[in-house]
């Protein structure tokens, strides 16, 4: 049987940059940082009082005001970015197309708010008091879900959680699901709200994030020999994936097609990168397999570059890996500089700057690098973005626990 090609056909987000894709891109565009200090809850007593907010969010301009008491903040960034990418694609559920309609919307830590607020109830209020709706706000899978029953959608749907690769897995197997014919159409993506006293002590304790609390702005620098971790952000994306024929035949926009994906483990260490980044080299080949093509036909990479010293020396590594001397001819750049770490919604959120990098041609920016590592010493578009070719794009996700993906992405021309 003829294997399906998957296109994009919408796309959504909010981000520290803003609350829609033109909000994004314009932030991209322009090198912003969308990094500042913590206004949504007390920080006073932790190491790190700084983070990619998504900033001036009403949730009520998505749902009613009863469904956001019952629903935890990154469901609400799901709900959001999905209804921006589904309306730029003109999907609507009919009794006649539904169930060819699925949703993947992942989350790596569901609602750390919801869980965090309950506990303090349990323990001054008593168990009488905690609320019937925390399960259901809490747990990740009901960005997935909400979205579906927002929307009528009654295709496949489930929610992957691999902590920063989530939101890769989940637009990589839904796009999986169409090319073997399960479904025709799949809103994929991610959603995250980690910004929480809780969520920021722990990644505190184990010395992930940076403390640079006296410049925040400046404080994600990827591939910086001054590096001292990433910086702690929110917010959802999620593109509406389709199959080619079906995208055709009601005239939809296409924006790209994504041709391959690849996945691997490290088998490592809980937090660390395997050596040389041989895990994620095995991923990327993966995606050049499976798009069938040469690491010489990649112009740009959107590179995992977390900020943190030994992630961004192994990405490095293995990128060079991959493509040898073609990884000196490559742009590659970190999106994490401008808006700090997504967490399970970064992949998805930069697999759509790629997208929009490769109908701009324009190579998006690493802000913040001014002293760059000696071992990390590929073109990343240092500070500025700047007009470049791009006719295939790689985004990169790697996250805790060893989970690596990388998604490869093609300029659709008809």
């Amino acid at each position: 049987m003829k294997q399906r090609r998957v296109v994009v056909t919408g796309m959504g987000a909010v981000s520290p940059l803003g609350l829609d894709i033109p909000s994004l891109w314009e932030g991209i565009r322009t090198a912003k940082s969308g990094v500042g200090p913590i206004t949504q809850c007390d920080v006073s007593n932790l190491e790190t009082r700084f983070g990619g907010e998504v900033k001036n969010f009403d949730p009520t301009n998505y749902m009613d005001r009863k469904d956001v008491r019952r629903n935890d903040r990154f469901i609400h960034f799901a709900i959001a970015a999905a209804n921006e990418a589904i309306r730029m694609a003109g999907i609507v559920a009919t009794p006649e197309n539904a169930e060819e309609i699925g949703v993947v919307i992942g989350s790596g830590m569901g609602g750390l708010a919801t869980l965090a607020e309950n506990l303090y109830i349990l323990r001054d209020k008593g168990p009488n008091r905690v609320s019937p709706f925390m399960v259901p706000a809490m747990i990740t899978n009901m960005a997935s879900g909400q979205v579906s029953m927002m929307h009528g959608f009654k295709g496949p749907n489930f929610c992957p959680t691999s902590a920063c690769a989530t939101s890769a897995h989940a637009i990589g197997e839904a796009a999986e699901l169409i090319r073997r014919g399960v479904a025709t159409i799949m809103i994929a993506g991610g959603s995250e709200a980690v910004i929480t006293p809780i969520g920021i002590a722990g990644f505190n304790a184990n010395k992930a994030v940076s403390t640079r609390n006296d410049s925040p702005e400046t404080a994600s620098r990827p591939f910086d020999v001054t590096r001292d971790g990433f910086v702690l952000a929110e917010g959802g994306a999620v593109m509406v994936l389709e199959d080619l024929e079906s995208a055709i035949s009601r005239g939809a926009t296409i924006y790209a097609e994504l041709i391959g994906y690849g996945l691997s483990s490290d088998a490592y260490h809980i937090t660390s990168p395997a050596p040389g980044g041989e895990g994620a080299g095995r991923a990327i080949k993966m995606a050049l397999k499976t798009a069938g093509i040469a690491p010489s036909d990649v112009n740009y990479v959107n590179a995992h570059g977390t900020s943190t010293h030994a992630g961004d020396i192994a990405e490095t590594s293995a990128i060079k890996s991959v493509f040898g001397d073609h990884a000196y001819k490559l742009a590659v750049s970190s999106s994490k500089s401008q808006m700090g770490h997504l967490v399970g919604a970064a992949g998805a959120i930069e697999a759509v700057i790629c997208v929009l990098a490769i109908n701009n041609q324009l190579l998006p920016p690493t802000i913040n690098l001014h002293s760059p590592d000696p071992e990390c010493d590929l073109d990343y578009v240092a500070n500025q973005a700047r007009p470049g070719k791009i006719d295939i794009a790689i985004s990169n996700s790697f996250g805790f626990g060893g989970h690596n993906v990388s998604l490869a992405l093609r300029r659709w021309d008809a």
